[in-house]
């Protein structure tokens, strides 16, 4: 799970590193892939899966998301990842695992924890910040891990470490909207 989560972590920071007032984010596109679902507000695009490949994300990576408006320089991005489990997990266990795990990050210092519901589950929404790279700068992150049978997804925003509330809100719906229930 460690190695997952580093690399699902670089490749986030990756994606963020390619390219006011307090606002509520709206939705302007739903998103299904026949696993993951989520909402993305206007201004947010789907990285295809040739380019995820192009760029050397690995398989565990099943969707992507990227703001299309740099922040401070660096593009915010999202990344989902997915991961076999060798057991059953409930959703929150795994929440909890994923929290623990991003805790050994250099430079890694917690901001705060929210609780959000995901498909009928209440989970934390872990805020952090992080430089896993050393030669990058340090990084705002937004996580929020689920499972579903013996699969483990995790959903990562990176983003720089100063951003508008506009941003953030965006960050926000698109990872409280996830869900694995196929939409009617």
């Amino acid at each position: 799970m460690k190695k997952s989560l580093f690399l699902l972590l670089g490749f986030t920071l990756f994606l963020a590193a390619c390219g006011g007032g307090t606002t509520v984010a709206k939705c302007d596109q739903d998103y299904w892939d026949g696993t993951y679902g989520t909402c993305l507000p206007a201004g947010w695009a789907v990285v295809d899966r040739e380019t995820l490949r192009q760029r050397g994300v690995p398989d565990e990576t099943i969707a992507a998301f990227k703001a299309e408006a740099s922040v401070s320089g660096q593009f915010p991005s999202i990344t989902v990842t997915r991961e076999a489990l060798s057991q059953p997990m409930t959703p929150n266990d795994y929440s909890e695992a994923s929290m623990r795990s991003v805790s050994v990050l250099p430079g890694y210092s917690l901001a705060d924890t929210k609780k959000v519901t995901i498909d009928g589950e209440s989970l934390s929404l872990h805020i952090f910040t992080a430089q896993p790279v050393e030669t990058d700068p340090a990084r705002r992150f937004y996580q929020l891990s689920t499972s579903k049978d013996s699969v483990g997804y995790t959903v990562t925003a990176a983003v720089p470490m100063f951003i508008d509330d506009s941003v953030e809100s965006e960050v926000l719906l698109i990872l409280k909207s996830s869900t694995l229930v196929q939409p009617e």
